[in-house]
């Protein structure tokens, strides 16, 4: 339990309001707010009028009952003594923390931005194929990929500024480091109060990606004509990028609390393979995009190309789970 949450019970056995007790404290009603949201900590000479205020001793307000928070607070895996070792403070967890859930929309919308930025062009030169809009093949052809380009550079564009100004912050989530006090409390509370929506969010997304494929289904069993059936792509993109996107928006904050607990993928044994592994993600998808354009402007398929992003991403899992096997067994 956190010194937020002891402020809290104490408060509310003695029947205050925070305003009543930000008179005591000679505070204001948003300190003590803070206090309790475990935005801020008390200093040395609030907590000890907090104490007499509620009758119990310091330690008791300051101490974290919980083992498994001392154990996030010190991991269990040891820091040899001549690696250099970061401080995270509760306001710098604050900030990762906000970073991180502002950041989820902003990579989420970049994503869906990328997997929907062929439909224009699909949907025109469907349309013009069939006769249904009177203009050229050029034309249509143009309009499409202006917008597609448009679409991903707006895409690239907030991938690279959102990667910049979290930069101050990355050290969270690759280098090993000791929290201060009341940091993995607020991480855990706040990690299980997000877990019902970070699990409604999985499941969202991944039903909304294997419904994607029904409109293709229908078009073919109602015996559309072959050049109306290529329509039908865009809601199928339009599903798999809504999809996509609350998979990656609610994957994301959930992970920043676990980078602050230093757990799973966070953990240090992880974060020593995980430098090595960036090299090859970012090879692997750099081929993997040269490959989509080349065979799409290539081909004109639009229509089928966009198979080579959800074949890429399931061989991405495989191929790094190979990699950290490969090198696990060479350290």
């Amino acid at each position: 339990m956190t010194i937020g949450n002891k402020i809290i019970n104490e408060r509310k056995n003695k029947g205050w309001t925070q305003e009543e007790l930000a008179n005591k404290l000679n505070v204001s009603a948003q300190t003590v707010s803070n206090w309790e949201r475990s935005d801020s900590i008390p200093d040395l000479q609030s907590v000890v009028i907090l104490s007499d205020l509620f009758g119990v001793s310091t330690d008791y307000l300051l101490r974290e009952d919980s083992p498994s928070e001392k154990t996030a607070e010190y991991p269990d895996e040891s820091i040899e003594e001549d690696e250099p070792v970061r401080r995270v403070s509760l306001e710098e967890a604050n900030d990762f923390l906000d970073m991180k859930r502002k950041g989820s929309s902003i990579v989420s919308t970049g994503v869906a931005m990328c997997i929907t930025s062929p439909v224009l062009l699909i949907v025109l030169d469907t349309l013009v194929e069939g006769g249904m809009l009177n203009i050229t093949e050029n034309l249509a052809g143009g309009m499409g990929a202006v917008f597609l380009f448009l679409m991903v550079a707006s895409a690239v564009f907030m991938f690279i500024t959102h990667g910049l100004r979290g930069g101050r912050m990355e050290h969270i989530e690759n280098e090993n480091f000791v929290t201060e006090y009341g940091v993995a409390g607020m991480a855990k509370e706040r990690r299980d109060s997000y877990a019902p929506v970070f699990t409604r969010g999985i499941a969202v997304g991944v039903v909304l990606c294997i419904l994607s494929v029904v409109p293709i289904i229908i078009a073919g069993a109602v015996e559309l004509p072959e050049h109306i059936i290529p329509l039908f792509v865009a809601p199928l993109l339009l599903m798999i990028a809504v999809g996509v996107s609350m998979i990656i928006r609610v994957s994301i904050v959930m992970d920043s609390y676990k980078a602050l607990l230093q757990e799973g993928e966070f953990s240090k044994s992880e974060k020593r393979s995980k430098g090595k592994l960036s090299l090859l993600s970012g090879v692997y998808w750099s081929l993997t995009a040269a490959i989509y354009l080349g065979w799409s402007f290539w081909t004109m398929r639009w229509d089928v190309s966009w198979i080579i992003w959800p074949v890429a991403g399931v061989l991405f899992v495989a191929v790094s789970r190979i990699s950290k096997i490969i090198i696990e067994r060479r350290r």
